[in-house]
């Protein structure tokens, strides 16, 4: 079927809030490239948000994804456990840089990470109060919609969220909220609202996702580390999407030397698979009840095949390198933006993690020009995606396995439409 006639089928079956809008229809892709039903070629600045940090059908994941496919495609762990569970949680708990020994269990997807990883910090601690961060994103099921710090459109129409989820200012100096005033807003929030003895945990993004690609600081990541300890709560990491080496680490917050207690990830961990984890010390970890955690299909064998192969390639192609090879690149290009457009500001990364913002002449945010720029650039064949609190971010998540030509061929066509949209 061609792209015309799969719209007409979306348009009739698919629900309005999970349709794309998007006309274009994937067919195949490799690596950052892929190409729609009608042949047309794009290059993939997205990464399946963030997904394919190998890229697009990675030889060695496909390869051992058939072969899993070949002798178990499920069972559900907790009726018969298997082997690649088991050597998927022995990976995690000593790349993973929590406090002590870690354990692990398997999910999903993100959204379904952290709200086992709230579930488990609320058995460790006898406590329900959860703190999260302006400009945070979780997940789009109840719990992590009450996390996010960000309303639409993941909350807007669903009514009451869940109770005893509050927030706390996360520290972005380009709109005006240093390291310092965050803490203090922490504290506030103490007073105010999350009596810290009733408080189970703070969760937070080492580099905001969705809220703009800012990353906490070691300074602000250890402070947050002597609170919980003071208080007694545990610190939950989400790198859900700054995981698998986006930063250039395996994790975002190894750039920071704080442990935390517990660690969700998701989304590259599998190449395109899905699969999410939860890592935390075994104490906290091992504190709920004997099948109190898991799923019909949390940690599958074909998965859990992805990441033991996603893992193989880290080390065998030098992934972490590339990544911070690949944010270099990025870093010199968007400072020659700077310089050349006036709409271009706070250019930032942390390896390949990389975002500009886009403003107006006086110097406010533009989601109206970081729409038209996306929309654009989906027509002359890339797919680039916006995000932040104020909509005026773009991000870069392109493969780390891109290649320099791909690379610059996508880079060239948004400095051409940033000539183009501003006559500079």
């Amino acid at each position: 079927m061609n792209n015309s006639e799969l719209n007409e089928l979306k348009k009739r079956y698919v629900a309005n809030g999970a349709a794309s809008m998007d006309g274009h229809f994937a067919d195949r892709a490799e690596n950052a490239e892929l190409w729609d039903v009608d042949g047309k070629r794009f290059i993939d600045f997205a990464g399946g948000i963030g997904v394919l940090n190998i890229g697009h059908r990675h030889p060695k994941v496909v390869e051992a994804v058939k072969a899993q496919l070949d002798r178990v495609m499920h069972t559900c762990q907790t009726v018969m456990p298997y082997e690649g569970y088991v050597k998927v949680a022995e990976k995690l708990s000593h790349l993973t840089p929590v406090r002590g020994h870690a354990k692990v269990m398997l999910a999903n997807s993100g959204a379904e990470a952290l709200e086992n990883a709230v579930k488990v910090a609320r058995a460790a601690t006898g406590r329900s109060g959860v703190i999260c961060f302006t400009g945070g994103y979780h997940g789009r099921t109840f719990m992590t919609m009450a996390m996010n710090g960000k309303v639409a459109p993941y909350r807007t129409d669903f009514g009451p969220m869940p109770g005893q989820v509050y927030r706390a200012p996360y520290p972005v100096e380009s709109i005006g909220v240093s390291e310092e005033e965050a803490l203090r807003g922490l504290k506030m929030t103490f007073k105010t609202d999350a009596n810290p003895k009733d408080t189970a945990a703070i969760v937070i993004e080492p580099v905001l996702g969705e809220g703009g690609f800012h990353a906490a600081s070691p300074s602000f990541m250890k402070a947050l580390r002597e609170i919980c300890d003071e208080h007694g709560i545990l610190l939950i990491v989400d790198e859900v999407q700054s995981g698998f080496g986006r930063t250039g680490k395996l994790f975002a917050i190894e750039h920071t030397g704080v442990e935390p207690d517990i660690m969700t990830m998701a989304k590259s961990m599998g190449d395109g698979m899905p699969i999410s984890a939860v890592v935390g010390t075994d104490r906290v970890m091992d504190a709920s009840g004997g099948n109190s955690l898991g799923g019909t299909y949390t940690g599958s064998p074909v998965s859990c095949a992805a990441v033991l192969a996603v893992l193989e390639v880290f080390e065998e192609e030098n992934i972490l390198e590339k990544s911070l090879a690949l944010g270099e690149k990025l870093g010199e290009r968007f400072q020659q933006w700077e310089r050349s457009f006036d709409v271009v500001r706070n250019s930032r990364h942390l390896g390949a993690m990389a975002a500009i913002d886009l403003v107006r002449p006086d110097g406010e945010p533009d989601a109206e020009l970081a729409g038209k720029l996306c929309k654009t650039a989906r027509e002359r064949g890339l797919i680039l995606l916006s995000c932040g609190i104020f909509g005026n971010t773009i991000r870069f998540l392109m493969p780390v396995t891109i290649s320099d030509e791909v690379l610059n061929e996508g880079l060239d066509l948004i400095e051409t439409m940033l000539t183009e949209m501003t006559g500079q």
